[in-house]
């Protein structure tokens, strides 16, 4: 599941939407699944520190010290309840100091020694690589957990999950959901509204031609000293494994929580999380009534060091999504006497267009990724002078704002993924003999909507691309249920659809400023990171800036 992945109702009753990495971005995590770093152990001081880089025992501090601070009534037990200001661009990217539970001082020390041994760390690393090695692949065509046999590896992860945490198993209340999914219940002492942990169990299949590529095999979950290396590895079984580990750490220790602490963990977030994260939903709504949780952590941004300062990116926004589908009918016949263009070949001159014709970015004010540029150029000490300015004058000038987009073009590499509608051509299908010509080919388009637009503009933008195609081979148009263009006689149908039922618009933005909710979560971090225990040169000091999703999470289906 992947989000901004937390609706968050706090004592104030203040709406948050936030979401907080379990394992990493969304841009990085097919790419990063190789492993993740053990800084302590294998300092690299020339390795740049990325999402894949993070310790696991990040996962499982931040979810511990979520957990230990959500505990207590605010701000009364915190020290350091503040904001914090630079000399120069004083009114941006504003910050509260790190926050620690004075009432557990002690405990946190003694888990800091703890986490900080090497014993700890191995295994933790240890029951990461043993959650790889089960293959819960999900995918788009799986059917209902009681007919496809493909689920079954579920109940094997389970099994797995059983026995490495034996206190959490004996100690929460586990349900199954819609067979496979799990909720465990950490029942807490006060009658307050719970706090949810969410993450996902299943990952995206390894295409068995590609396993030969692999440096080590995808679901060894093979550690190196430095790597773990495997599918899950990043995305997202750290999130499973890391609540816990936190919660199992606690309870070794005796504590009990006065709130209550749920744990969501779906099954088919790589699919859309309609059988899990849906199921679940239905399950909590039944169980703890409609507007029930105080706040849901989910996955979703990272971490990473700027000009000597670690720049945490909690997810406070998500881009919508939608996948299109292109069918190009066409007369059959033998190969022999084509066409002079056959359905393939239409096919190809629709996706050349949408490709010449790509959605071109934005940087809007105060949208997210503007922030996060705000926090940069307060705070990192490595951002361009002339850009910091235009960061500042681009507050109220519309010609600065272009003039800044203008160099972040070539400066941010995420810069289109971030401030753009992103498109890929991801599927294709079509033909059956090498000699007669295709009836009916296809192609499916992933989009991921940018936080300003919509499906809406998405589907007429698309429409507008692909009917001069249409026109120029004599097809008919038919574009989401509806007739578009000529109506007369033609050589074919083109065919637009939504692929399965996936548009989703952009996620509401979380409030990052005046919202206590997110005042926590920023405080937390902040206290984790600038009290961790590594030894390699890592920046003791931490700037938390907004972030922003470009991929999906199980959000839609919880919220």
């Amino acid at each position: 599941m992947a989000a901004p992945a937390s609706q968050v109702d706090m004592d104030d009753q203040t709406p948050l939407t936030a979401s907080l990495s379990h394992d990493t971005a969304s841009a990085d995590k097919l790419d990063c699944e190789r492993g993740i770093i053990d800084q302590d152990i294998q300092p690299r001081s020339s390795q740049p520190i990325t999402m894949c880089s993070r310790l696991l025992r990040f996962a499982g501090l931040v979810g511990l010290v979520l957990l230990v601070q959500r505990f207590w009534p605010l701000p009364s037990l915190f020290r350091g309840w503040g904001s914090e200001s630079i000399a120069r661009l004083d009114d941006l990217c504003p910050q509260v100091e790190g926050l620690t539970p004075a009432k557990h001082e002690a405990l946190l020390q003694s888990l800091d020694q703890e986490f900080g041994s090497t014993e700890f760390k191995l295994k933790v690393y240890e029951s990461l690589g043993g959650a790889v090695r089960v293959p819960t692949e999900s995918y788009d065509d799986l059917g209902l957990p009681s007919e496809d046999p493909r689920w079954e590896i579920e109940t094997k992860f389970h099994e797995y999950l059983e026995s490495r945490f034996p206190k959490v198993h004996a100690n929460l209340k586990r349900t199954k959901v819609n067979t496979y999914a799990l909720v465990y219940e950490w029942k807490g002492t006060e009658n307050v509204k719970p706090l949810l942990l969410a993450a996902h169990m299943d990952v995206v299949p390894v295409n068995p031609a590609t396993y030969d590529d692999w440096i080590n095999p995808p679901y060894s979950g093979y550690y190196d000293g430095e790597w773990i290396w495997g599918r899950g590895s990043c995305d997202d079984k750290p999130g499973v494994i890391g609540s816990l580990t936190a919660i199992e750490t606690l309870l070794e220790r005796g504590f009990e929580p006065s709130r209550t602490v749920l744990l969501a963990f779906g099954i088919d977030e790589e699919a859309g999380g309609k059988v899990g994260a849906g199921a679940i939903n239905k399950y909590l709504i039944e169980t703890y009534g409609p507007d029930s949780i105080a706040m849901i952590v989910d996955e979703g941004g990272g971490y990473d060091d700027l000009g000597g300062t670690v720049f945490a990116t909690p997810a406070v926004a998500e881009k919508g999504y939608m996948d299109i589908r292109m069918d190009v009918l066409t007369p059959g016949g033998h190969s022999s006497r084509p066409p002079k263009h056959t359905g393939i070949g239409i096919l190809a001159d629709l996706i050349t267009e949408l490709e010449v014709h790509p959605h071109e970015p934005e940087l809007v004010r105060g949208r997210t990724y503007h922030q996060g540029l705000e926090c940069r150029a307060k705070y990192d000490t490595s951002f361009p002078v002339s850009m910091r300015k235009l960061v500042q004058q681009s507050q109220t000038s519309d010609a600065k704002l272009r003039e800044l987009q203008d160099l972040l073009i070539d400066f941010d590499p995420m810069f289109y993924a971030m401030s753009g509608t992103t498109q890929a051509i991801d599927l294709v299908g079509g033909g059956v003999k090498v000699n007669a010509l295709p009836e009916a080919v296809w192609a499916i388009a992933n989009y991921r909507i940018v936080d300003h637009s919509s499906p809406a503009e998405l589907t007429d933008r698309f429409i507008d691309t692909t009917l001069p195609v249409a026109a120029k081979h004599n097809m008919t148009l038919e574009a989401f249920g509806k007739m578009v263009g000529s109506q007369g006689p033609s050589w074919g149908t083109i065919r637009l659809s939504d692929a399965f039922d996936s548009a989703l618009i952009p996620a509401p933005v979380t409030p990052t400023t005046g919202s206590r909710p997110y005042e926590l979560l920023s405080g937390t971090i902040r206290s984790t990171l600038q009290t961790h225990l590594r030894k390699d040169g890592f920046p003791m000091t931490a700037v938390v800036s907004p972030g922003l999703m470009t991929g999906n999470t199980g959000k839609r289906r919880t919220s």
